[in-house]
């Protein structure tokens, strides 16, 4: 019989212990709320009065939540344990409300991504999970060096998995969270791990949003994608290396990661190259990039034993930064952190550890990145003057991308769908 939360698991894994991703999930941020009436209005008057909203006590949502929670089959004695002295974390609560203004632009990320203290620690634990890194290639057919890198990432390969209860932090996001009813799955799901026995609810420790152990799994992911690779009887993710790699190692292989293939690798783009082509929805066979004059790095020929696979050009900096073509596994990489810069910091950190990994490309260091203000404001030009971004929540995904590409094309500038604060100042000058 399969697992209950398998029923329940989604492909969804999110790393907020990194700090620097971003996670995006779609449910409508509603706090949990009862109402009460109240008398609409004095005898002989018109005006009517707006009934009384009582925010939900933690009390109740307790209660109800161990109603579900037993009628799924918890263990009512294992639901009164891992919630014996929860209380809402304040903390959890800031943190979620919290939308930094500012952001680090793509090189500055890869500096800290790809520092050599991090290189030189992830080379060290490569040689110290030699072993268990081949059966896990074996296994599942990634690539350990890959592995090795988002183990760093994730957690600083084990050392910062996050320190605050999980039961505790989801309970919190669950009860007045923006997104109430995912934390609300994976506050089930994690009461499913206890049930499993897997971990003690003392020891389940993990990040403010919930994520855990040295990969960072959400609940739901980890029941889906967790392995017990070290035979102990347990899919540890907190104090087993071993189990914790290979679980990644599970959940890329049912991602689709194509074994034995490159992620992707550093191009060159010839003089009057057409940007617009830079769009993550365009994919080529790596044959046609060459025929329209991109070559690797340095400028030699693209590898022909490449020529059949399907790529994408990335420019994570606009057309003056460095250029890339993407691949199957990059996107599979992105499937674990929905962030283009985190994929490419995998895929070089990957590539670090072998002695490799330097971007031959200069960055536009002189560039100044927008503002979590001013992407909003840009989308707001944006969809007022017709060019349809996609909605404005500030977030430069693939519509807004496309809109500024529409725009960029109207100008005459290079359409790499790259925002910038003169393009902002445009579209100001042009309302």
């Amino acid at each position: 019989m399969r697992h209950p939360s398998q029923r329940r698991a989604g492909i969804y894994l999110i790393a907020c212990a990194s700090l620097f991703s971003v996670t995006a999930c779609a449910d409508t941020p509603i706090k949990a709320q009862i109402e009460t009436s109240q008398a609409a209005a004095q005898p002989n008057s018109s005006v009517m009065v707006d009934p009384v909203v009582i925010p939900r006590s933690f009390a109740d949502w307790r209660a109800d939540f161990r109603v579900e929670a037993l009628a799924q089959g918890i263990d009512p004695q294992l639901f009164d344990r891992a919630f014996a002295g929860v209380t809402p974390d304040p903390d959890v609560i800031k943190a979620d409300q919290s939308q930094p203004e500012f952001s680090r632009p793509v090189w500055a990320y890869l500096d800290s991504a790809l520092s050599s203290q991090r290189v030189a620690t992830g080379q060290r634990k490569l040689g110290e999970q030699r072993a268990q890194l081949a059966r896990i290639e074996q296994r599942y057919g990634v690539d350990r060096h890959i592995l090795a890198a988002i183990w760093g990432l994730e957690s600083n390969f084990g050392q910062n998995m996050g320190n605050r209860q999980v039961i505790r932090s989801l309970a919190t996001l669950a009860h007045e969270g923006r997104r109430p009813t995912f934390a609300h799955d994976q506050l089930l799901g994690a009461m499913d791990i206890l049930q499993h026995r897997d971990i003690e609810p003392e020891r389940m420790l993990g990040s403010w949003a919930g994520a855990m152990g040295q990969t960072q799994f959400i609940p739901t992911t980890y029941n889906q994608y967790a392995v017990d690779f070290d035979g102990d009887g347990r899919r540890d993710i907190w104090f087993s290396a071993t189990d914790a790699l290979a679980s990644a190692a599970h959940y890329l292989q049912q991602s689709g990661w194509q074994s034995g293939q490159p992620w992707g690798q550093e191009v060159k783009l010839p003089d009057g190259f057409d940007y617009a082509l830079a769009d993550s929805s365009i994919r080529k066979p790596m044959q046609q990039w060459a025929e329209l004059g991109i070559t690797d790095a340095k400028g030699a020929p693209l590898a022909p034993g490449l020529n059949e696979q399907s790529a994408a050009l990335l420019l994570p900096a606009g057309h003056r930064g460095p250029a890339f073509l993407v691949m199957n596994n990059f996107r599979t990489i992105m499937r674990y952190n929905n962030s283009s810069s985190y994929a490419l910091a995998i895929g070089l950190l990957s590539e670090r550890f072998q002695g490799g990994g330097k971007v031959v490309g200069s960055w536009p260091t002189s560039d100044r990145p927008l503002s979590r203000s001013e992407r909003t404001e840009l989308q707001t030009l944006l969809t007022q003057q017709g060019f349809e971004p996609g909605g404005i929540d500030g977030i430069i995904g693939a519509n807004t991308r496309a809109a500024i590409r529409r725009v960029q094309q109207q100008l005459s500038w290079p359409a790499d769908g790259y925002p910038t604060p003169e393009l902002l100042e445009q579209l100001k000058r042009r309302q």
